[in-house]
Parts: C-alpha cells; structure tokens; sequence
C-alpha cells in the first residue's frame, strides 16, 4: 500500500504541476475556501488508482467526500491538493497527502511537495523517509529555541477572537511563528526537523492522516490540544519533536484559564 500511495502521490503531484503550468479554473466554496480543476483532476486520478488496486477499500476525499465502502477495514485518506489557496496564487507551498487508516490509526502516510519534488513517507514500525532517505525530528529542547507553526481555519473571520490568543502566547514564547498554508507541509517540516512544533484547530481527517504517521515514525509526537490521544477526526492537533510538546501544551492550556 505504501507503494501505491507513492506512486499515486507523485502523479498527482505532476498533474498539480501540469496545471500551475497552463492555468486552471477556480470555484469557491464558501467565502475563503477554494477549489480549482486542479484539486479534481488529480483526486480523479488517486481515486482511480486506489480502485484499480484495492476495490473494497474505502475512501475519504476532501472534494468528494466518502466511498461506498463503509465497512472495509482500510481508509485510504486523500488531499489531492493541501493548500489551494496558495496553489491558486502561484505561491509555491502546497503537496499532495495521502493516508491509510487501519481500523482508526494511520498505517501509512505520504506527503509529496512537487514544487520542490520532496516525498515523505511512513509506514507503522518502518521509520519516516524524504525522498527515500531516513528522517528524523529536531533536538531542539527548549521552546525559546523552537520554530513553530500554525494556520487559521476556513472560519477564522468569525472566530478571530479565539484563534488569535494562542498566536499572541507563542509569539512570546517561541523563536519564531510561521504560517505556510498548507498543513501537510506544516507536519512534513515537523518530522524532517525544520521545525519543532505545530498546533491547529479546525483541521479534517485528510488534513492529518499523512502527517500523523510520518512524526511519529520520525520519533515526534502527536495529541490534541488538550494532550489527549489524537486520532484523524479530532479537528485539534499539536504536533512536536517530543521535546517541546509539554511546554506547548502549557501555553495552550494557560490561554484557558
């Protein structure tokens, strides 16, 4: 399965690329969220691909929802396309993710960036890779020395005041706060040592179902926000080298009080 999932992430990964090439149509789907002939062309084809290999098993995709097959054990969990908003603006930070769940745990995971042709992948017990070679988290020890990252979601106009709190806190607490748009690129830098923490609310099962398995294989560590077991429908996550973690979960919960 991992294979396939390579596979089916790096070519559509090209079809992404095919089209940031000659242009595309966009919709929306509510005031900021976006979706483009991009994101369904190459959803088409993972689906497609899946099939051909593996007919009984479900599918979760973020444009079309839900497969059939309810009662398979396997979910296969797809972003055809984890960033629109800035695929559609040329902006060059965007990948494909693709996960497969096993009676609720995240098995396998791939993130593929075609903008800089870098594929991360985990298998459950197996280790995480970049382009085929080991990775592994930060050793960074201290949240004072940590770079972390973040995102908004799609209702962050309506709910300002209750997102921008934790930003405020980590801005006085970190090294550095970034926000790139694109969670799967978010955890990939995770587990490949870039940076040292991510936290989000409002996030969907194929936001995370890749990037799960990849930190943890590369020796991180993935919860909620309040450190409670994470799993791929809990829409809050913190994700960390380790090191970190119970210092960013400290910040989270005296934003509470």
């Amino acid at each position: 399965m991992i294979e396939l999932a390579i596979r089916a992430a790096r070519e559509a990964g090209a079809i992404l690329q095919d089209f940031a090439a000659r242009g595309f149509q966009i919709e929306h789907k509510g005031r900021i969220n976006l979706v483009t002939e991009a994101d369904l062309a190459s959803e088409r084809h993972i689906k497609e691909l899946i099939s051909s290999h593996y007919p009984s098993h479900r599918i979760l995709a973020e444009e079309s929802g839900v497969s059939a097959h309810e009662s398979d054990e396997y979910t296969w969990i797809i972003d055809p396309l984890d960033g629109t908003t800035n695929f559609s603006h040329g902006f060059p930070c965007y990948a494909v993710s693709i996960g497969v769940e096993h009676k609720g745990e995240s098995i396998a995971g791939v993130i593929y960036d075609p903008s800089r042709d870098e594929l991360f992948a985990a298998e459950r017990g197996a280790g995480a890779t970049c382009n085929g070679q080991k990775i592994r988290v930060s050793e960074i020890e201290t949240l004072e020395r940590a770079l972390v990252v973040s995102g908004f979601p799609y209702d962050v106009r309506e709910k300002m005041d209750e997102y921008l709190p934790a930003w405020r806190e980590f801005l006085n607490h970190a090294q550095g706060v970034r926000r790139l748009g694109a969670a799967a690129i978010d955890m990939a830098c995770i587990a490949n040592g870039r940076m040292e923490g991510f936290w989000e609310k409002g996030l969907n099962a194929w936001d995370v179902a890749a990037g799960w398995v990849i930190i943890e294989e590369a020796g991180g560590r993935v919860t909620k926000l309040d450190g409670s077991p994470f799993d791929n429908y809990s829409a809050s996550l913190l994700c960390t080298n380790a090191l970190v973690h119970d210092e960013m979960l400290a910040v989270l919960k005296s934003i509470e009080k």
